[in-house]
């Protein structure tokens, strides 16, 4: 099993997951108004408290360089 550190991918990827994100809570929420900078915040902050700093993953999800 590999593994990795669930914070930094989210960061790195910030723009794509703040977009998805968001997209995801205006498909089920209909009408939904909510400052997406907020939403981002929250959910980074509520992933760092469910998950371990660094989560096993198994392997074939892993390309290594």
């Amino acid at each position: 099993m590999a593994q990795v550190q669930i914070e930094p991918i989210v960061g790195h990827l910030r723009a794509e997951m703040r977009s998805a994100l968001s997209t995801a809570v205006r498909e089920v929420v209909k009408g939904a108004d909510f400052d997406e900078s907020a939403l981002y915040r929250a959910f980074r902050r509520a992933l760092g408290s469910k998950c371990e700093v660094w989560e096993s993953i198994p392997d074939k999800y892993v390309i290594a360089d």
